[in-house]
């Protein structure tokens, strides 16, 4: 399902991003990589079980009042009673749960929906998921000292993360990188994402300086440009 892209990444914010990388990494032999996204999964396996669960509640419904039910389809149908045979019953029961499962996954495919009634732990977790996916094809082992950290920010779930390499893992507890969330979070609920990944690029650099100071020879081994998926 197509989005509209809401992270409003400018032109001016790519090139604070840029500025940001370049200048921390100028301190370290670290690698910094941003990249920032409106939505990390469509979840379209919530939608289909939000809608088997309204369908299967419809169905008990159903069939524990069969009485309501059919009186109901005889007010629709002006009035006139009928005696249903075990067959018909069969199909309009079928036919009404159907409707009430497309039904319902038609309506979840409105994504903020669909979003609202997603767990938080599946948010979070597959947004990590992906982080961690986009870190090993364009981050993982790209330095020599595996020495490359990605931060990664996915805007409609409200959640960032920062996934580093061996080396960096290795020195650097995940907790350590609280500041740099912090930041990062602050400026994105006021509406300036640009900035938030700039701040917390800067606080990363602290980091990766104190326990991977820049060396006689620090090449730039992975761009330092925001990238935006």
């Amino acid at each position: 399902m197509a989005l509209t892209k809401i992270s409003r990444m400018t032109e001016a914010d790519h090139a604070l991003v840029t500025a940001a990388v370049a200048d921390a990494e100028h301190h370290t032999s670290g690698e910094i990589v941003t990249i920032v996204t409106d939505l990390s999964d469509h979840y379209e396996d919530i939608g289909i079980a939000w809608a088997s669960g309204v369908a299967f509640v419809a169905l008990a419904t159903y069939t524990t009042f069969p009485d309501i039910y059919i009186a109901l389809i005889n007010r629709l149908t002006g009035g006139w009673g009928h005696e249903y045979t075990t067959n018909e019953y069969v199909a309009l029961l079928l036919t009404a749960v159907a409707l009430k499962w497309v039904g319902t996954w038609l309506i979840l495919k409105w994504m903020p929906l669909r979003l609202w009634l997603t767990p938080k732990a599946t948010k979070l977790a597959r947004v990590r998921n992906h982080a961690i996916s986009l870190f090993k094809v364009g981050t993982e082992s790209k330095t020599v000292g595996r020495t490359g950290v990605l931060l990664y920010l996915s805007m409609l779930e409200h959640r960032a993360e920062i996934v580093a390499d061996e080396a960096i893992a290795s020195k650097v507890a995940p907790e350590v990188w609280g500041d740099a969330m912090v930041a990062l979070l602050e400026h994105v609920k006021a509406g300036n994402p640009g900035q938030g990944v700039a701040a917390a690029v800067a606080q990363m650099g602290v980091v990766l300086a104190e326990h991977f100071p820049k060396g006689s020879e620090n090449p730039n081994e992975i761009p330092d440009r925001l990238i935006q998926l």
